[in-house]
């Protein structure tokens, strides 16, 4: 700002919410049709979020993904509390999420962890999961 200019920038504008408007994916078919907005544009982004290995794609900032691959080879009582800290912070990066809680972990298939959670966005609640190679 100029020296002497104490003018709010802000005055006069309205602040508008941009739509977070984007291609849906269809996991189960590999095709990309039509659009989508609100809570799915956000399911969909917990999905790509969560399986995308952070630092590994040079096009995603360092902020974007989850860090999973170091925990391969560790006991469970490391894993499970690491593995709720980084799915939190992987998706609390989007602006859309505003918490990750209710964690459930599934231990039962050998090598595997599966971790169920709910996450607050502000469309509304949704469920999500991921399973983890240990």
């Amino acid at each position: 700002m100029l020296p002497g200019i104490e003018e709010d920038l802000s005055e006069g504008y309205e602040i508008e919410e941009e739509p977070s408007l984007v291609w849906k994916l269809n996991e189960n078919n590999n095709r990309i049709r039509g659009t989508e907005d609100g809570i799915d544009a956000v399911r969909q982004a917990i999905f790509c979020i969560l399986n995308t290995e952070r630092y590994e794609c040079i096009i995603y900032s360092w902020e974007y993904g989850v860090e999973l691959k170091d925990l391969f080879g560790e006991p469970l009582s490391y894993i499970l509390p690491e593995l709720k800290r980084r799915i939190e912070d992987a998706l609390t990066q989007d602006d859309r999420i505003a918490s990750v809680r209710d964690f459930v972990f599934d231990t039962s298939q050998r090598g595997a962890v599966n971790a169920i959670f709910t996450v607050e966005t502000i469309y509304g609640e949704t469920q999500a999961e991921k399973e983890v190679i240990i």
